[in-house]
């Protein structure tokens, strides 16, 4: 069995032009594709601009249905390129609920599946609780060609609880589609926190689990906001295989060893050495 598997990371500016980002996405789809890329995972909403900066009813005229135009439009270009792809969209289920959704589609055009997005934040510049629904698909894990993938997004990527459930259900690496940046005025010592912080919070979701980490963010500036970049890859150990520029949009293909995660798991066997019988109180919101 071959355990080797080529990660593609897409890290894009966004326009405000819905169609063409979509176009020179799957342009550089089929790049990563002829570099050996077998999964794509794209940025958090990436067919547009980060609409949630501010609160306003118009934007929801981006959201579309789930399977939908987009989705049957990268089920096409999978099936071509015989890649799996992850990507990330603004939909809408019904008029008045609409939810931050990343679809599955298999290298054989095959759509698997959804996730929702769980965790929404609500911050200046980050009203996602104006437009999203919290995700009530559950946690999940999609067999593909190549593997067995978990999806998770941007916010949910600072919950430990998240990334732990996921992994216990199969996956062996995890995906993160991201959309997260600095504020303009910040200082670059607070820029450099931020940015640790949140590559350092996923690192210690694949130690802990022992898999694969894959957080893809886009860069460039929005608003109010400069996206940092940075996607990166990271081992079962916590170890950066590639981090992407802050700057510079970015087509890389990143080759992973799935057996690592064997390897690490004798090695420190922090699975085995759980204690559930003793976690019962995580289940409330705080202890008092």
């Amino acid at each position: 069995m071959n355990n080797k598997v080529k990660i593609g990371l897409i890290q894009s500016k966004c326009s405000a032009n819905k169609e063409e980002n979509i176009e020179l996405t799957i342009e550089r789809i089929k790049k990563a594709v002829s570099k050996g890329a077998q999964i794509i995972c794209l940025q958090e909403l990436f067919s547009t601009q980060y609409f949630c900066e501010t609160e306003n009813h118009k934007n929801f005229e981006l959201a579309e249905t789930i399977p939908g135009p987009t989705t049957n439009l990268l089920c096409g270009v999978s099936k071509e390129t015989r890649v799996v792809i992850i990507a990330s969209l603004f939909e809408k289920r019904t008029s008045g609920i609409y939810h931050n959704t990343t679809v599955v589609i298999d290298s054989d055009g095959k759509y698997l599946g959804m996730y929702r997005k769980n965790h929404i934040p609500d911050d200046p510049g980050f009203c996602e609780k104006f437009y999203f629904t919290p995700g009530d698909t559950g946690y999940k894990v999609f067999s593909t060609k190549y593997g067995k993938i978990g999806v998770l997004i941007c916010w949910d990527q600072w919950f430990p609880e998240a990334a732990r459930i996921t992994s216990l259900m199969g996956a062996e690496i995890l995906f993160y589609p991201t959309a997260i940046g600095w504020e303009l005025e910040t200082t670059e010592e607070t820029n450099k926190e931020q940015y640790e912080a949140w590559q350092t919070i996923q690192r210690s979701h694949a130690i802990a689990n022992g898999v694969h980490v894959v957080a893809v963010n886009r860069v460039g500036t929005e608003g109010i906001t400069k996206f940092w970049g940075g996607s990166f890859v990271a081992n079962p150990f916590g170890t950066v295989l590639y981090k992407a520029s802050h700057e510079n949009e970015v087509i890389h293909v990143q080759e992973i060893d799935l057996s690592e995660t064997v390897k690490y798991r004798s090695i420190w066997p922090f699975l085995r050495d759980r204690r559930i019988d003793t976690y019962k109180p995580i289940l409330k919101r705080f202890i008092d």
